[in-house]
Parts: C-alpha cells; structure tokens; sequence
C-alpha cells in the first residue's frame, strides 16, 4: 500500500503558569487548546514539494534532496527539511501540502510552534524515517530544533512539548526532563486576541538578556547563586545593588516559580478550587506587568473587561508585548467573549484539547 492522502494537526497552547520561565530551566504548567493547526497533503507523481499556506498568503515549491537555501528569517519550513535530511532521511515522492490554522497569528498562542510541529510530523511520515520519533516528545524535539535551534533563537520548549503531548502539562526542565500530563478540571476560558500586533522573538530576548546579565553580575559575587533554589527574601537582598531593569525580571522569576508551584497544589487537589485557581492567574499577571514589564494597557484593558463579566481570573499570554490574553470562564463565557469584542478584543471560547493528530488515506 502506497500513501495517498496525509493529515496532520496540532494544538496552540495557553501557559498557565510559569511565563518565561522554560529557557531559565524552570517548571511551567501549560495546556493544549482548541484552535489548530493542519497540515494536509497528497502525494505528486514527481519529488518536488509544493506548500500553499492560504493564511499568510505564502507559497513555496523545493526538491527536498539537499540542505535547502532559507529564502526569509525564521524559515521554519524549510529548516525542518533541513534538520531531517542531516538526520539521513529521504523522500520518495513529492507532495503537494497546504497548511492552514485556527489559532491566532503571530499573538502569544504559539501558532508557529504549532505548525513545526505538525509539519515536522507531516514530514517524517512523508519520509523513509518516520521511525525516527515514535512519540510526540520525540516530534517536540525535533521542532524545537528547526525553529529555535537552527535560528539560534531566545525560546524554550514548552510551547512544542505542550502542542505535541496536548491535554495540561507539567514541565520539568531540570535536573532532567519530565513530562507530567495533569488531570484536567477546567471549565471553558476565552482566549482574547489584543489585535495589537507583537515581536515575540524582540520581547523574548528582551527579558532573556536582562535576566543573564543580572545573573552574570550576581554570580561574580556569589558563585554558588541558585535560581532555582534561592529564597524571595534572599533574591530582594541579592538585586539591590543591580539596576531596576536587571533586579526586577530576576524577581519575578522567582516569584513566578514559586506562584507556579502553588499553581501545581491547586490544579491536582480535590476538590478543585476554581476561585483560587483565578487569584493566582492573576498574580501571576502582576508579575508579568509589573517586573517582567511585557503586558501592554490594552491588554491590562480586556482583563478588567472580562473580570467585570465574571471571569475569575486571566493573565497574558506568551512573551508579550501584544497578542494575546486568557481568562477562566467556566461560567456564562458568551457573556465575557461579547464584552471583549466590544472593548476591541477578538475572543475565542476555548477548551483544553489534545495533541497531535495524524490521519491517513492508502491506496
């Protein structure tokens, strides 16, 4: 049996807890949503690849035999032909390919993390190694290597762990990695899109390399200077001799680490205490408007919007600058989605979703 037809599909995501902290090695809680991404082809009777992605009003055609020339920055397309062909992989056939999407572009909700990992998927199964990840980890790793990696880009993990297992995820990064998918008990949310228009890579390296260079300037003092273990009071002592732009992102990752284990206690008690759940997004937002500086007024804007509605809690989501943000509405979510549209959001009633999909035809 040959292939005739190939679909592939991956969940955005919304970071519940731990916002910047995946690249300092720091546990995020994160979970899969559903708007998507697709990836869909049919096999051609010649080797070449014709991509058509309607969305970005983007075309592309390569023969996928050698390390493909990168035609914009960030190709991530082709990158992930490029990371498996180094891997010895070969295609035995063309494809004619349309990769379309549900989530929103360009805004906190990992739209491109999501389509390096269906395409990724799309392409080892594509190819002679589809054995070559056999799990959705495995996928994960490969993806996160053709669009930070081979770009040597700011971003963590989370977002293609999160796209690729799906359901709610806790991560841990260091001493080792560790996936731990949580019992989900979560309601409805409602996703807002800000329509304010954001550098994620800009934003993502803004607050990376204000956290490294106060932490290269701690350590000279302090060689045995631990994110992951100092204390908060410890860490106010630490940065007081640092500028406020260099002090502040090192505090908020502490208190964001320390707000993500909290998040962790709730999440996985019984009963469920949705109420507690909203506070701590909400502190968590604090955090990120406050030391890590990356929401925006309209962002903090829709927020209060939503709260008035009755939405429990909410927080920005992604690195910032713009895009998007999320509130939990296990109740009436119509309500707070019309009231976000009114103030200037777009929203989306979102649930937790899976993670990758894969459909084939034979012939």
């Amino acid at each position: 049996m040959k292939l005739a037809h190939l679909k592939v599909s991956s969940p955005g995501r919304i970071c519940l807890f731990g916002e910047h902290q995946d690249y300092l090695g720091l546990d995020v809680i994160a979970a899969a949503i559903n708007l998507r991404t697709f990836v869909e082809g049919r096999p051609r009777g010649d080797h070449y690849f014709y991509l058509d992605l309607p969305d970005t009003n983007e075309k592309d055609c390569f023969l996928p035999e050698s390390q493909l020339p990168y035609l914009k920055p960030r190709d991530y397309l082709r990158s992930s032909v490029n990371i498996l062909l180094r891997l010895g992989c070969h295609f035995n056939t063309g494809w004619d390919v349309r990769l379309t999407g549900q989530i929103p572009i360009n805004a906190g909700t990992s739209s491109s993390s999501a389509m390096v990992v269906a395409w990724m998927k799309f392409l080892l199964e594509a190819s002679d190694c589809h054995q070559l990840a056999p799990t959705p980890e495995k996928v994960a790793e490969l993806a996160h290597r053709a669009e930070v990696l081979e770009f040597n880009e700011p971003g963590g993990q989370m977002d293609h762990f999160t796209s690729a297992r799906g359901g709610l995820l806790w991560i841990r990064f260091e001493p080792e990695l560790k996936l731990t998918s949580l019992q989900s008990p979560f309601g409805t949310f409602v996703l807002a899109d800000s329509l304010t228009k954001k550098d994620t890579t800009g934003t993502l390296g803004s607050v990376r390399q204000r956290v490294k260079q106060g932490l290269e300037i701690i350590k000279k003092e302090n060689p045995l200077f631990d994110l992951k273990k100092i204390s908060e009071n410890e860490i106010r002592q630490s940065i007081k001799t640092l500028p406020p732009e260099l002090g502040q992102p090192l505090l908020g990752a502490v208190l964001n680490r320390d707000l993500t284990e909290e998040g962790l206690k709730v999440l996985t008690a019984s009963p469920f205490d949705e109420k507690e759940f909203g506070r701590l997004l909400l502190a968590e937002q604090d955090i990120l408007r406050d030391l890590l500086g990356i929401s925006t007024p309209k962002i903090d804007y829709l927020l209060k919007t939503a709260l008035k509605q009755g939405a429990l809690g909410g927080k920005i989501n992604g690195s910032g600058g713009g895009g998007c943000l999320f509130v939990y509405t296990p109740y009436e979510p119509e309500k707070v989605a019309r009231a976000i549209e009114e103030s200037g959001g777009k929203p989306y009633i979102i649930t937790v979703d899976s993670g990758l999909s894969l459909e084939k035809e034979f012939y």
